[in-house]
């Protein structure tokens, strides 16, 4: 179940640059430098989204990863102690990212660019373990992707036909 994209004009959303790549074209006359940045969104209250901008001039490129990831948001379920409801691998291409449910007092265990993403969605307890590729762009999007999967016990119960506390015995 896809979540929903939503509308970002009225959220307050902070972003961070998680890449930026000098792109390198050789042509007749010598060679051309793009350069592509990677980008996440967030507003550190259950809304993130990443994008990738790529341009002539490294602002001009940040700036276009910043609309693009913008226009993918996503609305992610936070438990009651800033964690995720259950376990979860999220998977983009070869890399994989493992989402583990972590009790309070925890903090974000998580490498890199997966922090990132967590950190502006708004986690405040979660493990997570990078598998297969290190990939910037391929764990940032397998992040995103397994957090885009999770479904609160609320949404599970209703899928069963069942009420929550079945579900949670």
């Amino acid at each position: 179940m896809k979540r929903t994209i939503i509308d970002a004009s009225q959220l307050e959303l902070e972003d961070k640059v998680v890449a930026i790549k000098r792109v390198t074209k050789v042509v007749k006359g010598g060679r051309n430098f793009r350069f592509t940045a990677l980008v996440v969104v967030g507003d550190k209250n259950g809304h993130v989204g990443a994008g990738l901008g790529k341009a002539a001039e490294i602002p001009e490129a940040i700036r276009k990863g910043k609309e693009d990831a913008m226009k993918k948001l996503i609305e992610l379920p936070l438990d009651e102690n800033g964690s995720v409801p259950h376990d979860f691998i999220g998977k983009f291409g070869s890399a994989s990212v493992m989402l583990k449910k972590s009790p309070d007092g925890t903090g974000i265990i998580a490498g890199g660019p997966a922090r990132n993403v967590l950190e502006l969605a708004g986690f405040k307890n979660i493990r997570t373990k990078s598998l297969g590729s290190n990939n910037k762009q391929n764990v940032v999007l397998a992040t995103i992707n397994g957090l885009a999967q999770l479904k609160t016990p609320e949404e599970v119960a209703v899928l069963r036909g069942i009420s929550v506390d079945e579900l949670l015995g």
